[in-house]
């Protein structure tokens, strides 16, 4: 076997960490913008499959991966409006809500899927981004080639963590999304629009979240399969709760997971005679425990799931 230590085979290693921590990173920070509105997002798996077969549909129908983007984006929006109406408008409990919304989509990507690509969609290759490297950054030593040797997109996840940090953080309509996810009938003496806030993050986070789906047809496999969210929307709810619900703490939790599940794989190619399922069960594995709370407890927005209804006045 050869040396992991190796500097080419470890910036590798690094660059597909990356890679597969982007999806996660994508859903996890929808997750992070809707529920510190307030608003529980299981629903991101199926956001992220709405975006998946909207980039798709974008990318075979205008033969441009842009559009592909824009038509995932979209897709996903309307997945996050259903969550607001079903959740915000109608009080409908969230996880309920979320779960009809991930079975929905499964269901009906797939059989969208066979109508719009017909017998090649599982052998249709679809115009996506490929990797470019970055003058003189990606010749740094190790992190060059892992960090400035991606695609479009990876940058995308990178600049989207940092536009959500400063709309929480530096900005008034952040403060008011933070104040109605801990006390809307607080935000709502003080003038803001519980319903209003909700609604805006909600549907951005379905925009966000299917960029995640975009991610895994126009950058990595450049076609559309049923069902290829495989799990990665409920990843990412637990680096959201990881991240302690905070933009940059998601992208290192989503970075964590992206960290094992390169290593399953590396595992899987150094350790043929082991039956691939114990090393695929890691990222998993690793899941579970943010879930359960071993890396301490985790204290959610005060508000998270609770159905609001304005008092008449």
């Amino acid at each position: 076997m050869e040396s992991f230590f190796d500097l080419n085979l470890l910036s590798d290693f690094l660059s597909t960490s990356l890679r597969l921590a982007v999806p996660l990173a994508f859903a996890a920070l929808a997750g992070v913008l809707s529920e510190r509105s307030g608003v529980f997002n299981i629903a991101l798996e199926g956001k992220m499959l709405a975006g998946a077969f909207g980039a798709a549909v974008g990318a075979f129908m205008f033969n441009d991966p842009f559009a592909g983007i824009a038509v995932g984006m979209l897709f996903g929006a309307l997945a996050g409006t259903c969550l607001a109406v079903l959740g915000v408008t109608f009080g409908v409990n969230q996880i309920v809500a979320g779960i009809a919304i991930n079975i929905f989509v499964l269901g009906i990507t797939a059989f969208l899927s066979r109508v719009v690509f017909g017998a090649q969609a599982n052998t249709l290759r679809l115009p996506g981004f490929l990797r470019f490297e970055m003058p003189l950054l990606s010749e740094i030593p190790l992190i060059g080639p892992a960090i400035f040797s991606q695609d479009l997109l990876v940058y995308v996840m990178i600049l989207c963590v940092v536009l959500v940090h400063l709309f929480f953080y530096r900005t008034r309509w952040g403060l008011q999304v933070r104040a109605v996810g801990e006390n809307p009938s607080a935000a709502d003496s003080a003038g803001v629009s519980v319903a209003g806030v909700r609604y805006g993050c909600v549907i951005a986070a379905g925009a966000i979240a299917a960029l995640g789906g975009c991610y895994l047809v126009l950058s990595q496999v450049f076609l559309f399969s049923e069902h290829m969210s495989a799990g990665k929307g409920f990843i990412a709810l637990a680096a959201v709760i990881l991240g302690r619900w905070t933009p940059v703490g998601a992208l290192l939790a989503c970075l964590l997971f992206g960290f094992f599940d390169a290593l399953q794989l590396r595992l899987q190619f150094n350790y043929q005679e082991v039956p691939h399922e114990f090393f695929q069960m890691l990222p998993y594995l690793i899941s579970i425990l943010a879930l359960v709370g071993l890396v301490g407890k985790p204290t959610p927005p005060a508000a998270i799931g609770k159905f609001y209804r304005r008092e008449a006045r």
